[in-house]
This record gives C-alpha cells, sequence and structure tokens, in this order.
C-alpha cells in the first residue's frame, strides 16, 4: 500500500492515543462498541482520506443483483476489501476483471458490521499498457470462441447503397473527410449518428446508435441505410478502448446491416475490426469502399452499351442468314394449296351424286314406311285412348262419391259430440272442399280430355301427312296394274296392259303403249299421266331447300 509523509504523520498522531488509552487507568470513560467502531472509521477517513492503490484484483465474480461490486486487492504480502458503488460501476470506463492488475482510487473507510477495514474506489484503470494487452487478449479469445469473427458470418457489401449511414463524432474531422469523399466519388444520402467516440459512455452510444439504425424501419420517415461505417481517428490504445468494449462488439455481430469498421489508423486495430463485415485502414478509405466511382461507373457503362451494340448487330445478323436460309427450304404458296384445291374439285364432283343417291334412298325408305301404315292402326290407339279416358272419369267419379259417403259419415258421426253451430260451419267449410275438389276433378277432367284430344288430333295430322293421298294432292299419280299393285319400275309394265291410275281426286283407267319388260321395245318417255307436274321454283333467298316429293 502506498503511503505519503503526511499520511505516516498522521497515523503515527492518531496512535499515539490509542496507545495511552491502552495503560491502565481507573478513571477513563466506558465506550460501547459501537462507539468504538464509530472512532476507528473518523480516524482512518481523516488520516487517509482519498488514496491510489496498485493491486491485482482477486475474488471478483461479476456484480452483485442490487448493482454493487465486491472483490479485494492483493499483492505478494498483503490483500484489503474493496466495494463499488452501483453509481460508481456504471461509469467506469475498466470493468474489474479476476487476475486484472489495477490502479483503484478511493477512500478508505472501515465496515463496523464486521470490523473489517475496506476501500471504496470511485475510479478504476489498467495498470499500463500490458495490462490492457492482456484484457485485450483474453476478451479477444472469449469472444472468437463464440465464433464473431468467423469469416462466414461477413457478409458482402452492396455496390451501390442509397442510404449510408456513419456513426461518429459529428465535431471532428473525419466526418468531413468522410462526407468530401462522397462527393468526390459519388454524392450519397448519408446519415449521421452521432456518438462519443472516447471516454466514458462512448461504448454504450456506439452500441445504441449501431442498434438503433437497424431498428430503423424501411420506407419510414427517416431511411433505413442500406450499409453502415463505424468511424474514429487515430489514437493511443486507451483513446480507441471503446471500440474493444464487449457491448460494441456484440451490437456490430447482430447488425442486419453489413458493416465497416473504419477505427483509427491502418496499423492501429480494435475488436470491432475482427467483427465487422470490412475493416478500412482509414475514414476517408472507408467512404470509398462504400459507394463506387463515379467516371468508373460512367465508363463501364460505356463499354457495355458498345458491347451490347456489336451483340446485338451480331444477333441480327445471324437471325437474318438464319431466315433467308429457312426461306430458300419452304415450299411455293402455290405448292402447298395445290394438292387441296385438287382434292376439293375431287370432292365438289362427288357431291352432287351422293345428294342425288341419298335423297332416292330416302325416298325409299318412306315409301316402304308408308305402305306399312293404315288408317286401322290410328284408329284402335284412338278408340283405346278414349276408353281410358273414359274409365280414368268413372273412376273420379266413384272416389268422389266414395269421398263424399266418407265423409258424410264422418260428419254423422261426429253430429252427435259437437253443436250445431260446430256442425254447421263444418258442414259448409266441408261443402266448400267438396265443392272445390269436384270443381278440381271436373277441371282435371277436362284437361286430360283435351290433352288426349291434342295428341289425337297429332297423331291424325301424322297420319294424314304420311298418307300417300297427301302425296297425290301435291301432282303425283298411284300407277296400279291389272292385280292392283303398284307399279315401281317399267320392269312391270308389258304393252298393252291395263293400267289404274289414281290421282288426288278419283281413279281412271289407262293402256300402255308400250313395255319395258325385257323383249320389249326400247321405252319412250312416260304418259303424261305418271309425271308428277312441274314443283314451283322457291325463292332462294330463304336459305330453305324445297321438297323434294
Amino acid at each position: 500500500m502506498a503511503r505519503s509523509d503526511s499520511q505516516q504523520g498522521i497515523r503515527e498522531t492518531v496512535a499515539e492515543p490509542a496507545l495511552q488509552q491502552a495503560r491502565p487507568a481507573t478513571n477513563n470513560p466506558e465506550m460501547t462498541v459501537s462507539e468504538l467502531s464509530g472512532a476507528i472509521k473518523r480516524a482512518l477517513e481523516d488520516g487517509f482520506g482519498y488514496v491510489r492503490l496498485r493491486g491485482e484484483v482477486s475474488g471478483y465474480r461479476g456484480p452483485h443483483s442490487s448493482g454493487h461490486a465486491y472483490f479485494g486487492l492483493k499483492d505478494e504480502r498483503a490483500k484489503i476489501d474493496a466495494v463499488i458503488w452501483k453509481g460508481n460501476f456504471q461509469r467506469l470506463r475498466f470493468k474489474p476483471e479476476e487476475g486484472m492488475e489495477v490502479i483503484a482510487q478511493g477512500r478508505i473507510t472501515t465496515f463496523p458490521g464486521s470490523s473489517k477495514y475496506q476501500i471504496v474506489i470511485e475510479s478504476l484503470e489498467p495498470a499500463g499498457a500490458g495490462a490492457l494487452m492482456a484484457v485485450l487478449e483474453e476478451r479477444k479469445r472469449k469472444l472468437a470462441a463464440e465464433g464473431l469473427f468467423a469469416e462466414e458470418r461477413k457478409r458482402k457489401l452492396p455496390f451501390w447503397p442509397a442510404v449510408v449511414g456513419i456513426v461518429t463524432s459529428p465535431t471532428g474531422a473525419v466526418i468531413r473527410d468522410m462526407l468530401h469523399g462522397f462527393n468526390e466519388r459519388f454524392p450519397a444520402h448519408v446519415v449521421v449518428w452521432p456518438v462519443r467516440v472516447q471516454g466514458e459512455g462512448s461504448a454504450a452510444e456506439v452500441a445504441a446508435a449501431i442498434r438503433g439504425f437497424n431498428a430503423i424501419a424501411p420506407g419510414g420517415r427517416i431511411p433505413r441505410p442500406d450499409v453502415l461505417i463505424v468511424a474514429r481517428g487515430g489514437g493511443s490504445l486507451e483513446d480507441l478502448w471503446g471500440f474493444n468494449e464487449e457491448i460494441v462488439v456484440r451490437a456490430a455481430a447482430e447488425s442486419a446491416i453489413p458493416l465497416i469498421s473504419a477505427v483509427g489508423h491502418e496499423t492501429d486495430w480494435t475488436l470491432i475490426d475482427l467483427v465487422a463485415d470490412a475493416r478500412a485502414p482509414t475514414p476517408t478509405k472507408a467512404a470509398e469502399w462504400a459507394v463506387p466511382m463515379f467516371s468508373d461507373l460512367v465508363e463501364e457503362t460505356e463499354k457495355l452499351e458498345f458491347r451490347l451494340k456489336i451483340a446485338v448487330r451480331r444477333s441480327v445478323e445471324n437471325h437474318r442468314t438464319h431466315l433467308k436460309a429457312a426461306a430458300r427450304g419452304l415450299p411455293r404458296p402455290e405448292d402447298l394449296v395445290a394438292m387441296p384445291r385438287q382434292r376439293f374439285d375431287s370432292v365438289e364432283k362427288r357431291l352432287g351424286r351422293a345428294l342425288l343417291a341419298n335423297t332416292r334412298a330416302h325416298g325409299m325408305r318412306h315409301a316402304k314406311l308408308a305402305a306399312r301404315l293404315q288408317p286401322r292402326l290410328l284408329e284402335v290407339r284412338i278408340a283405346r285412348a278414349a276408353d281410358r279416358l273414359e274409365a280414368m272419369a268413372r273412376r273420379s267419379g266413384d272416389g268422389l262419391a266414395r269421398l263424399t259417403a266418407h265423409r258424410r259419415t264422418r260428419l254423422e258421426r261426429l253430429a252427435g259430440r259437437v253443436t250445431p253451430e260446430l256442425v254447421r260451419g263444418r258442414m259448409i267449410r266441408a261443402g266448400e272442399r267438396v265443392e272445390a275438389l269436384v270443381e278440381r276433378s271436373r277441371r282435371a277432367l277436362d284437361n286430360g280430355i283435351a290433352a288426349r284430344r291434342r295428341v289425337l288430333e297429332g297423331t291424325s295430322g301424322l297420319l294424314r301427312s304420311l298418307s300417300y293421298q297427301s302425296v297425290l294432292g301435291r301432282g303425283f299419280a298411284l300407277v296400279r296394274d291389272s292385280a292392283g299393285q303398284a307399279v315401281r319400275s317399267t320392269g312391270q309394265v308389258r304393252a298393252g296392259a291395263v293400267l289404274s291410275v289414281e290421282v288426288a281426286d278419283g281413279r281412271f283407267a289407262a293402256q300402255a303403249l308400250e313395255g319395258g319388260a325385257p323383249g320389249a321395245e326400247t321405252p319412250k318417255p312416260a304418259l303424261p299421266i305418271a309425271t308428277p307436274a312441274a314443283p314451283r321454283k322457291r325463292d332462294s333467298g330463304g336459305g330453305s331447300q324445297g321438297s323434294l316429293f
């Protein structure tokens, strides 16, 4: 423990009354333990007051839950208890670590509760640059073990950041040099977060600035930076110590925005340099790394434009050559449509013959069907339908009578249990329902008869349309031989045969002058009686085809 000569004299002066008090005396006043402890406390505080000690930190386990720190300072022969109150501990530039040699400044006092003396530390600093380097190396090993300095964590800087965030002092020459570098290379939107870069509290401000930039939401009033620069000018190890603090290193490691460290000169290094995505030798160089050179961009753009024009010209020439080669291999338009045109002409010739054949086939089919249709069949079906209608009418009447009788019986049974008024009302309602049912039955019967009549009329119309008499009405004639068989071809007729010709309003006899049977003479044109009247021409504008029969 370091002592001054004046402090030694004060100690001897204080100790002399104590020796005198230790001598046997019978008239000395009695003292309590608290009074004695208070006297010793005042003697130590008055005798030593403010002292400066050099020693090794011993028994440090971090701050207590109350925020105070308790540990000891020792050298090779002695040890003294030490305490740092919560307020002083938060303001310390260097935090104590186990085994660290430090220089502590504070007041000597006692703790009456345990009869021991201690030093209340107000400021603490490492004992020389060697101690700082030891702390720095130990912290470096600790953070490296956590993987904060791994190269795979580092990200690539954006090529063209729209907004650059700078964490530095707003009054130093660093910010002016960096802004000058931005203006020379490429003007960019710069957002400065002012902090202290040296002294107590500087590390907390730098860490808060890094986290603050990361907390800015995209698209807000303050633009979110695309890249961050933490900058400071050169200085000693003590001056740059704030950038070695663990809080700054962890804030830089947690940053989602790529970060450039520009702390000190090229020979200086701090822990933030190891965790940053890029480490610039000077703040000015960091500004050059953050944004591209405008002239280089213009030159590179012109080169790319020239290369693009050459590539487009070559591509157009290649495509033109390929197009010409492909055009030479394509057939002429006349050759492409020659075969389809020939097929169309062939199909057109066959279409007329196919229509005539189709018409003849349908005519024969209708003639066969007409021979099988007889009015007797339709009359039988009409009679059966009428019988069914009459049966349904009878069943409806019988059902209505049974329902009426059943309702009347129920009314008679209930007549004795109800009042005349109730019976009269129910009878009136029942009568109305009966009348409604009768009316509905009548309407249903009429509707059924009308529907059956419409079906019958439709069937009769179909019969008339399919009957050969309707064909005769259009100017045709039905020719029968002497046996009453219909004549369908000239091969059935011999010369001199008597024929019966039926037209729309009757029949008359005729004799064949020539025959079409084998061995007969060459047939002449048919007689006028077997030739239908020439049909009238229809207007082609209607789009419909005339009847073929």
